[in-house]
């Protein structure tokens, strides 16, 4: 229960509540349960205070000090939040439908089960705020701070994301993320269902630069498979300095240390990257065993196998043989030979394969 003389104090306004709690900065205000719907409360002072239950709807909150407040299960419907600082505030179980939370801080504050549905956060920081379980369908969340936010099992079908930071969000299994817009107003719709993914994707569609780095990324990447060792050195790093000159982008790969599971999924990451690979499996199982993955999960990234020619093809690559992006090995004498050889029968047909495997 609210205390009376809390209440009564805070119907005399703002301005005479706000001097009471300057002159009594010990007290922490017990106004749970109230009622102060549609209360023009701007710019108040309600930090610390237990507000806990309740009724707020359609009242009037922008510019207030909410830092540290509990509002959990209040009624906060329809009220202007907008420019207040609710730093730490526990929001728990609250409802803010409707609401207008524009440019106001959240930073850790507690929104677990929340009701957001169609309220406003336009510029809000909710960096480490926790939404886990709430109901934000229909937010606008044009240009907020999701910064380290708990959006665990919380519902995010058709918020508004353009402009979002979305950088360490913790997301689960159960995170509804369905036609997520990332356009803004008077711009075409164009929805995702992945708020992580919609970031890139818009920053893709309006900066350039990013886009000339993925089309590099996308036509250019050649991943070299190797092994550093004093002999396989030079040839495989002229074998780079070669494709520079030819405008790709190589990317090499050492074999020298033991694969662990870290190395392999980095180097599947390379590998999707890639136009093609390019295995020297001269002296290295350790590219045997990584072609493994790469091959078979990997269909569309040809793979142009070169060996030294005085060693003999392992048993292993009849596993490789029938696979249509496995190309047919290149034998090269030393490294003068596997240089002059390069364009006709290295990079030509790892090209072709391309435009067979992907159109």
């Amino acid at each position: 229960m609210a205390n009376d003389e809390h209440v009564s104090l805070l119907w005399q306004g703002v301005a005479a509540w706000n001097a009471w709690r300057q002159n009594n900065p010990e007290i922490n205000p017990d106004l749970a349960g109230a009622c102060f719907s549609e209360a023009n409360l701007s710019v108040i002072d309600l930090s610390g205070a237990d507000l806990s239950g309740a009724n707020l709807s359609k009242s009037w909150l922008d510019q207030a000090k909410l830092n540290g407040a509990n509002f959990s299960r209040a009624d906060l419907s329809g009220a202007n939040l907008s420019t207040a600082d609710l730093f730490g505030a526990n929001l728990s179980g609250a409802n803010l439908e409707g609401s207008n939370v524009c440019q106001a801080s959240l930073v850790w504050a507690n929104l677990g089960g929340a009701n957001l549905c169609n309220a406003i956060l336009v510029g809000t920081n909710c960096q480490g705020a926790n939404l886990s379980g709430a109901n934000l369908a229909g937010a606008w969340l044009e240009g907020a701070t999701l910064v380290d936010t708990d959006l665990r099992s919380a519902d995010l079908t058709g918020c508004r994301i353009y402009g979002v930071s979305a950088w360490g969000l913790k997301l689960s299994s159960d995170t509804k993320q369905k036609n997520l817009i990332i356009t803004t107003l008077g711009e075409a719709v164009i929805t995702v269902d992945n708020i992580e993914v919609a970031q890139f994707i818009y920053l893709m569609f309006h900066n350039q630069k990013l886009r000339e780095v993925i089309d590099t990324i996308t036509s250019k990447v050649v991943l070299i498979l190797g092994r550093f060792t004093d002999q396989r050195k030079a040839v495989l790093e002229a074998l780079r300095d070669e494709l520079r000159k030819r405008d790709y982008l190589p990317i090499l790969f050492d074999f020298e240390k033991p694969l662990s599971r870290d190395t392999d999924e980095t180097i599947t990451l390379l590998a999707r990257m890639a136009r093609f690979v390019i295995a020297d499996i001269s002296d290295a199982k350790s590219v045997l065993q990584e072609l493994r993955a790469i091959v078979p999960d990997l269909p569309s990234v040809p793979v142009q196998p070169i060996i030294v020619a005085i060693q003999e093809e392992p048993g292993m690559f009849d596993f490789y043989r029938n696979r249509p992006s496995f190309l047919a090995v290149h034998r090269y004498v030393d490294q003068e030979q596997l240089l002059s050889d390069l364009g006709d029968k290295v990079i030509r047909p790892a090209e072709l394969k391309v435009l067979e495997l992907r159109g």
